[in-house]
């Protein structure tokens, strides 16, 4: 599932294209259950003839601000990516929703597992204001972090990738900056010393920004992987530590990296550096 770095890096790849000031003519949507929160239709009906304002990220939404109060939250989930392409390209069976748009080209919505979201709303907040802190924000500070972890006893793990604590982390980079942190991902959030509380704080930052720098992690080379809107790879998958290193000597003691359960999701440890 695309995570912050991956989200913001479709962003910049939106906003290069230089949607802004461009009237939305028409959509298209081959899979309703695309569109969430109202049919098809009303979708069609309300975005035809806005403007695009702005395009940025909130934790893992895209979020795309239109003309007269309108904004259209987008949420990839697991296979979602996008196409930009001339208004008359044989439609790829793969994209659900199209957008054209007035100089005859079209940002086309492709994915395979067909769990992407489309949110049209007068009223963002409903749903970003359910998020938790930015990690990359100011308002992420050590004392801030500190508090919230002090505040509730949960395993480590799922509670990074908790939205509602803390947005725009998942699988790959909770992975990783508790690696980098020392920390096991069965741990309690609450018994976290203020040495490791400091640890995990600059750790998840740096393997955010490694991977924006990197474009994002692209896993294998299949259709439903990351790509950007410009069709390219995030290159970040060179440069993990643990996710999917399953079997490989860590690289700070080459003790075998573990691959074990922690909340349903799959979760990779190096035993020696991240002792319980």
């Amino acid at each position: 599932m695309p995570e912050l770095p991956e989200v913001q890096t479709v962003v910049d790849s939106l906003n290069s294209l230089k949607l802004k000031g461009r009237r939305v003519m028409r959509a298209r949507v081959y899979w309703p259950k695309t569109i969430a929160g109202m049919t098809p239709a009303t979708f069609k009906k309300k975005i035809q003839g806005r403007s695009v304002r702005g395009i940025s990220r909130r934790g893992k939404f895209i979020v795309i601000s239109l003309s007269r109060d309108l904004s259209l939250l987008i949420h990839l989930r697991m296979t979602g990516r996008f196409n930009w392409v001339s208004a008359d390209t044989k439609r790829n069976p793969h994209e659900h929703v199209i957008l054209v748009f007035g100089n005859k080209s079209a940002l086309r919505f492709q994915d395979t597992r067909k769990f992407g979201r489309f949110y049209l709303t007068s009223n963002s907040q409903e749903i970003l204001g359910k998020l938790g802190p930015e990690p990359l924000s100011d308002r992420f500070t050590l004392r801030c972090f500190h508090a919230m972890l002090q505040a509730r006893k949960r395993l480590i793990k799922p509670l990074l990738l908790d939205q509602g604590f803390i947005a725009g982390l998942g699988n790959i980079y909770v992975d990783e900056a508790l690696w980098k942190a020392g920390i096991h991902p069965l741990r309690v959030s609450s018994s976290l010393s203020k040495k490791e509380v400091a640890a995990l704080h600059k750790a998840i930052p740096l393997v955010l920004y490694k991977g924006l720098a990197n474009l994002g992690t692209t896993l294998g080379s299949g259709a439903g992987n990351f790509y950007s809107v410009a069709g390219r790879k995030g290159r970040n998958a060179d440069e993990l530590f643990v996710f999917r290193r399953t079997g490989e000597g860590c690289t700070k003691c080459r003790a075998p990296i573990q691959r074990i359960i922690v909340g349903q999701r799959s979760t990779h440890v190096c035993p020696h550096c991240q002792r319980m």
